[in-house]
């Protein structure tokens, strides 16, 4: 067991593309981790689509061993955490397992939304904070204006901030001693009861769920018996070991340790981030402080395209909730798209991931329908309800009142495009919190805004408006009551539930009409006349025909009589009527995708 006074546990933080992976990288080389031909850039990231995008999806926590000027040897415990503000929970508990943060900051782009975000979660959690400025050889960096926004955005003593290249390799050595220096060591008796931090977990197919720990006090031996705190399971340790970054057994973990857990769990909804573990003959007082249960903040219908594909789909689900806990399902039937799933999601992005994990590893290929928010419907029989998808939202008559959740929003920019940005979320119904200039031509504003106004197209409009440099980060701040409304779509007089949306009733007679138009190009003429219509319970706000296919019953008329031409048309007519009371309309695909493009209209 290592002195806990030559062990530092820390994470990487930074904005998303600002050089944590890099930077990581780096330390793996420097410590002799891997040597020079095991190395690939981002090792951390396992992941083909971590790789492809560049980003981190799972935490990642590996042991390096450095030997300081000083002359001692340390235990380094480093953790890579995800940058994307949907894995916001994961980090905040990544960052409590640590006693310091190395912030990275890109030394070209300045301090960014998520860099304030994850250095007050630092902050907050009470870490020694390494600032970091990176990327110093691009030939846009500007070290001043981002020593002047560290200063004035996060409060930190610029002079302190180490100037590195993390692709380069200078400067690294010098982030190595300093957290040597001003990261403190972990605190904790090996004799206490056992408390353990659970940060992570992946299931293994022969081993089950691999956990992974942080021992905040006691010790954790192979042969234990453990219990979980938040469902209090017991289970016996059958293996411990660590990263190095290649897995090496041990026996022990002790305190300020990090590690991973075998112990026969089957489930990896048994083994919650942030739970605590402890010893189930001497258990420990209490859990650790922080743990939540996770929920979902997106939800969506998953469909297979073509209907037989639906058992694959739930099998795909299945494998694919081994790896990831915080996906939820149910199944959902649709009468237009048939059997399907709803998805929760814990972002946009998440989402996206999810999406193609499905289309990728397991080949089925999928629609998605417009994602939607948890709503809180409060029944005039004094009920309470979560709504999740239109097909529940109860008749307006039954209604009291409706709650949407809505975000903290702060959004870093430059004062050139602030007429655009403000513009935009003035239009998604936000609430100005705070505007202050951060340095220069920098500008940090704090907006409320609904989620269901985020989850469209809003990050994609933000980049548009300000050509990119504006750079959002966001989390969760409770309900607020709103005057929202379904609006149900109308095809040939009959309800499309796939087609069907939640939103606020100012918005909704521009909304059904933009669907109303756009499907007149999507659904195909029928032999009748087919009328689109958008409803607001049982008004209509919106119309449009497709009209008919008609066959010239005239062209065999040269002449004659009108009296005959006029029976061929109203002969024509009465058939067309017969048609639309018993014909079908066919409904292509791409017409279920329409409803999330009808904002960009």
């Amino acid at each position: 067991m290592t002195d806990t006074r030559f062990i530092r546990n820390f994470s990487i933080v930074a904005h998303i593309d600002h050089g944590k992976s890099t930077l990581a990288d780096r330390l793996l080389e420097l410590t002799g981790a891997l040597s020079k031909r095991e190395m690939a850039e981002q090792v951390l990231d396992s992941m083909d689509l971590e790789r492809e995008r560049g980003i981190t999806i799972k935490a990642h926590a590996v042991r390096l061993h450095y030997t300081a000027r000083n002359g001692r040897d340390y235990q380094l415990n480093i953790i890579d955490t995800p940058g994307h503000v949907d894995f916001s929970y994961e980090v905040s508990r990544s960052l409590s397992a640590c006693e310091g943060a190395v912030l990275v900051i890109d030394a070209s782009q300045g301090v960014e939304a998520q860099t304030l975000a994850n250095a007050h979660l630092a902050m907050n959690n009470h870490l020694a904070i390494v600032p970091v400025i990176n990327k110093i050889d691009l030939p846009g960096a500007d070290i001043e204006a981002t020593r002047q926004q560290m200063e004035h955005a996060l409060a930190l003593d610029p002079q302190e901030a180490l100037l590195i290249s993390a692709k380069a390799g200078t400067g690294v050595q010098e982030v190595l001693e300093t957290i040597v220096a001003r990261v403190p060591p972990p605190a904790g008796s090996a004799e206490a009861p056992l408390q353990a931090l659970i940060f992570d977990s992946w299931f293994d197919p022969y081993r089950g769920v691999v956990v992974l720990a942080r021992v905040v006090q006691g010790t954790l031996a192979t042969g234990m018996r453990i219990r979980l705190w938040s469902n209090n399971q017991v289970y016996n340790v059958e293996e411990l070991g660590v990263l190095t970054p290649k897995p090496v057994r041990v026996e022990q973990l002790g305190p300020g340790e990090v590690g991973f857990v075998i112990a026969n769990i089957k489930r990896i909804s048994e083994s919650r981030i942030g739970d605590t573990i402890t010893d189930d003959a001497r258990p420990a007082s209490g859990p650790l402080p922080g743990f939540e249960e996770i929920k979902s903040m997106v939800f969506a219908g998953l469909y297979p395209v073509d209907t037989s594909g639906y058992e694959n789909l739930r099998d795909a689900i299945d494998k694919l909730r081994l790896n990831d806990a915080s996906l939820v399902h149910e199944p959902e039937n649709s009468e237009a798209l048939g059997f399907g799933f709803r998805c929760g999601f814990l972002g946009l992005l998440h989402m996206e991931i999810v999406q193609e994990r499905l289309e990728r590893e397991f080949n089925i290929d999928l629609i998605t329908t417009a994602p939607s928010v948890r709503y809180r419907v409060t029944t005039k029989a004094g009920e309470v309800l979560e709504v999740h998808t239109p097909t529940k939202f109860p008749v307006a008559g039954d209604i009291e009142k409706v709650e949407e959740p809505v975000i903290r929003a702060q959004i870093f920019t430059q004062d050139e495009f602030l007429g655009g940005i403000l513009a935009l979320l003035e239009e998604k119904r936000g609430v100005q919190k705070g505007f202050e200039y951060v340095s220069g031509k920098r500008v940090l504003l704090t907006y409320e805004l609904p989620l269901n106004e985020i989850v469209l197209d809003f990050y994609d409009r933000l980049k548009s408006v300000s050509r990119g440099y504006a750079s959002l980060d966001y989390h969760f701040a409770g309900y607020w009551v709103s005057d929202l409304v379904k609006v149900d779509f109308l095809v040939a007089g009959e309800p499309v539930d796939a087609l069907s949306f939640i939103c606020h009733r100012d918005a909704a007679f521009a909304r059904g009409r933009a669907l109303c138009t756009r499907m007149r190009k999507l659904i195909p003429r029928q032999m009748f006349e087919v009328s689109l219509q958008a409803a607001i319970g049982s008004r209509i706000i919106a119309r449009e025909n497709v009209a008919a296919i008609r066959k010239n019953v005239l062209a065999k008329c040269y002449g004659g009589d009108i009296t005959r031409k006029r029976k061929l048309l109203e002969k024509q007519k009465e058939g067309k009527k017969r048609m639309k009371r018993v014909g079908r309309v066919d409904i292509p695909q791409e017409a279920f995708l329409a409803v999330l493009k009808v904002s960009e209209e």
